[in-house]
């Protein structure tokens, strides 16, 4: 068994005591103040509730560090090297409809690099933990991603667009499935990106893709597929921390789902000559 770094054990803390945070607002949830950011991006004050612990744990623990927030946006830490890249709630939506499906994501970004990531589930209280070089872990049990060789016997996890993307993005997305459904054993769609990755992670999904995700949505998740033995690649060749189209799973089960996705977008531009 390994242990997490001090510094991991550090984001662990955090991300629980966030969670207990959030555990409370979701049983008052019909309560809470809700304000909007978009069309269909809401805000909720537990997100902002959580958000402010894991703020102040992180930065009483590493005072130095930067941070890159989704509610509170970039703060400068003097430690340029290192950066803690936070989604105090992912799976907004859910959480206010009462569906119990949601994470807390805190993820360390290393010179540039995604380098530790945690994801806490917190209504099945599972705590998903990596670090480069470290492995990745569900509590204390060594995770691996699925063995699969076959895309006809993959579950494959996605998100789709909402409300306020553009028409292309919505008509993208339907020419993906179009390509996939035929192809694999089964498509999920739950609602919580880190979780999705998470489950990559924990062989529970095959491979997930999504578009248009914010580092936020991704930085711990990445850290802890790839130290599962899976592959993380950008759907167009990118960056995927810039463009947040991201495709995950293990290395049998990513090139045919690319090839998928690739022959959707291709079909896309022939249709528009």
């Amino acid at each position: 068994m390994s242990k997490p770094s001090p510094v991991g054990a550090v984001m662990i803390a955090a991300a629980l005591a966030a969670g207990r945070s959030l555990a409370r607002d979701f049983g008052e949830v019909e309560n809470l103040q809700v304000s909007r950011k978009g069309p269909a991006d809401f805000v909720t004050s537990a997100d902002m509730r959580a958000e402010e612990i894991i703020h102040a744990s992180l930065t009483k623990a590493r005072p130095g560090y930067g941070f890159l927030m989704e509610e509170r946006g970039i703060v400068e830490g003097t430690d340029k090297s290192n950066r803690f890249i936070v989604d105090p709630l992912d799976g907004t939506l859910n959480f206010m409809h009462g569906q119990p499906h949601y994470a807390v994501s805190i993820g360390l970004e290393r010179d540039g690099k995604p380098f530790a990531g945690v994801v806490f589930d917190v209504a099945k209280n599972e705590i998903f933990w990596a670090e480069v070089g470290r492995g990745a872990w569900l509590d204390q049990r060594k995770l691996r991603v699925a063995v699969r060789k076959k895309l006809g016997e993959a579950v494959v996890a996605t998100g789709t667009p909402w409300m306020g993307k553009s028409e292309e993005s919505h008509i993208t997305f339907a020419r993906e499935m179009a390509a996939m459904t035929p192809t694999c054993a089964g498509i999920r769609r739950y609602g919580s990106a880190a979780l999705d990755l998470a489950w990559v992670a924990a062989g529970r999904f095959d491979a997930f893709w999504e578009h248009g995700l914010k580092p936020w949505d991704i930085a711990a998740g990445i850290v802890l597929v790839r130290e599962a033995g899976g592959i993380v690649e950008e759907i167009n060749g990118g960056d995927v921390m810039k463009t947040g189209s991201i495709l995950a799973g293990n290395e049998d089960i990513v090139p045919p789902v690319m090839h998928q996705l690739r022959h959707a977008a291709s079909f896309g531009k022939a249709a528009k000559v």
